[in-house]
């Protein structure tokens, strides 16, 4: 078991990791971006990677406070599920108002892996080649699905 200090730092040391393993991946446009802190240019609407003890997920997370914007936000991905299943190549899992570790309602997609720690140095291969290809493949089909998302900003 680790202590809060120790798991703090095996969790900055592996996104840092991580974050320099995947820096020289220019981005759907070419362009040099921040793949650890995914900006999708529209709040309440992230790109999140998670590990923690026994699993790891990435996710669309939409966390508006307004559950009936969450829903609009949450339709429309649902007219692009098509595109975003072809972009990722797989299906990943749709909850419409889930609940976060602190009871905030959010809606979240996502592809999780069971079976791996972050605090497993050993998993770490595993855990960035889960992340990678999916975080880039988020950012393609991001690239063009945004301006979707043009009129709920």
């Amino acid at each position: 078991m680790y202590s809060k200090e120790q798991a703090s730092q095996l969790r900055q040391t592996f996104w840092t990791t991580f974050g320099q393993y995947i820096a020289p991946q220019p981005s759907a446009e070419g362009l040099k971006i921040n793949w650890i802190n995914y900006k999708t240019g529209i709040k309440h609407l992230h790109f999140r990677m998670q590990a923690e003890n026994r699993w790891a997920r990435i996710g669309i997370e939409i966390s508006h406070p307004d559950t009936g914007i969450q829903e609009l936000f949450f339709e429309q991905f649902k007219e692009l599920k098509l595109i975003l299943a072809g972009a990722l190549n797989e299906d990943w899992e749709w909850l419409l108002h889930a609940h976060d570790d602190y009871g905030k309602t959010t809606s979240i997609i996502y592809k999780q892996l069971d079976g791996v720690s972050l605090f497993n140095r050993n998993d770490w291969p595993a855990l960035i080649s889960f992340f990678k290809p999916r975080i880039i493949a988020l950012d393609e089909f991001w690239a063009d699905a945004r301006y979707s998302f043009d009129a709920l900003k």
